[in-house]
């Protein structure tokens, strides 16, 4: 008889990845603080930050083999287990084929504390050269607001305009901010 790992609570998913005393250890009743710097020790702990790595790899792997139109939630993940940890913006790129699959994701730009500077001409050239179709845009907010500021909207719109050029559709733009992802095409802001 096969584990309905879905079926699973958060603590007995943990104790078959990395044993039932080091769970009891670690977990305190919340996953964030597994993937989150331990304050004594300056760095996650290595088997939660080994899983964690695991994990993003599995959720890339499923966007490339499959369009990414299909499974939004590989998407959300992905771009959470890949921005919310920065403590400074990062701007990052999904290209996507023709059949909106990932080529590659590929982080562009990053900033400070409250802004990253995006470059249009960059994008544009990187779209290019991998010959994408389309492109996804993410970014994180390391303030915890996921809403989009007037600078987001203007930025994605000039990415539209700059990329629909050279025949490249701008399919999202996610703002990822702690636990929440923000996605402006769901809110109309595409």
């Amino acid at each position: 008889m096969s584990v309905q790992y879905e079926n699973l609570s958060n603590v007995e998913l943990l104790a078959k990845l990395i044993g039932v005393r080091e769970s009891r250890l670690l977990y305190r009743g919340s996953l964030q603080p597994l993937f989150a710097a331990c304050p004594e020790q300056g760095m996650p702990h290595e088997k939660c930050a080994v899983a964690k790595e695991l994990i993003k790899r599995f959720l890339e792997e499923e966007l490339q083999q499959r369009d990414v139109l299909d499974s939004p939630h590989a998407v959300r993940d992905y771009l959470k287990l890949t921005l919310r940890q920065h403590e400074h913006e990062v701007f990052i790129v999904i290209f996507l084929d023709a059949r909106n699959r990932v080529i590659v994701v590929q982080e562009m730009f990053r900033g400070t504390l409250t802004q990253a500077s995006v470059y249009p001409r960059e994008v544009v050239k990187a779209a290019l050269k991998h010959n994408a179709a389309a492109v996804i845009l993410a970014h994180n907010h390391p303030s915890g607001v996921a809403e989009p500021s007037r600078a987001d909207q203007i930025l994605t719109d000039t990415l539209k305009q700059s990329l629909s050029l050279v025949d490249v559709k701008v399919l999202d733009h996610f703002i990822i901010a702690g636990a929440q992802t923000l996605s402006m095409a769901e809110l109309g802001l595409m």
